[in-house]
């Protein structure tokens, strides 16, 4: 088995490498909420004992967060500033902790510990899988893998029923890149499998982008937004449901 995606859980288990890999945390959005008059617990501790969970059913020796720790941009909270050293505290006593930053992930190097590796947008690669958050082009070496993992687009589906009423999931993606679109971008002669895995947000208290509705194809980054067939690309729920492509799936 190459890959293993944990059920009813936002998250996946490569145990060749014996890596868990989640994305988008976010931590700090309840402020944000707190703002528009909606009280929300700190999600940090929760985050910790779900993770601490998944690490010990796994038995993972790494834990890859594949960016956006953080939720305020450009700048720092308050709520960050307090959460997210404790959450990392924890994290770094369990298990190996990489980071690749996203986009809202100003000003985290200075909340988390040393023992936390981080890694810029254009990500990283461990063998044959490479880990980067999607908003920015990753670096040429990734179009070396077989899997490339990405996040940012907080995918989920909207169903709507004979009356209107309207329910949101997320969802996994997966898909494939263009072999000759990453060829040419990165002026290559060979890459690897590329196959694609675009993760939900570890946080549910996040707004995601529908994709079996309209939506602007700039919002799911360079690199997917030009080198891969979103129609194509396959929807699964998170306890595992499979619901056809994206094509299938639009309204």
């Amino acid at each position: 088995m190459v890959i293993k995606f944990l059920t009813d859980y936002p998250a996946l288990f490569i145990p060749e490498e014996k890596i868990l890999v989640i994305a988008d945390l976010h931590i700090g959005v309840e402020h944000e909420l707190y703002e528009s008059g909606i009280v929300i617990p700190p999600q940090a501790e929760k985050f910790s004992k779900i993770i601490g969970k998944l690490v010990k059913a796994t038995k993972a020796e790494t834990l890859v967060i594949l960016g956006d720790v953080k939720h305020l941009v450009p700048g720092i909270s308050y709520r960050e500033m307090k959460e997210i050293p404790k959450l990392f505290s924890f994290l770094i006593e369990k298990v190996k902790v990489i980071v690749c930053l996203g986009n809202h992930d100003t000003y985290l190097k200075e909340l988390i510990p040393n023992e936390v590796k981080i890694y810029s947008s254009r990500g990283f690669r461990i063998g044959r899988y490479g880990f980067f958050h999607g908003h920015a082009w990753p670096s040429k070496e990734l179009m070396e893998c077989d899997w490339l993992f990405i996040a940012h687009i907080h995918p989920v589906i909207e169903f709507v029923d004979n009356f209107g009423y309207r329910n949101i999931e997320q969802v996994w993606v997966k898909g494939k890149l263009d072999e000759e679109v990453v060829k040419k971008k990165y002026k290559i002669k060979k890459c690897g499998k590329l196959n694609t895995i675009i993760f939900p947000t570890f946080n549910k208290l996040l707004g995601g982008l529908a994709l079996n509705s309209v939506f602007n194809k700039e919002y799911i980054g360079p690199l997917l937004e030009n080198a891969i067939d979103v129609d194509k690309c396959k929807l699964y729920l998170l306890d595992g449901t499979f619901l056809g492509s994206i094509k299938q799936m639009r309204k």
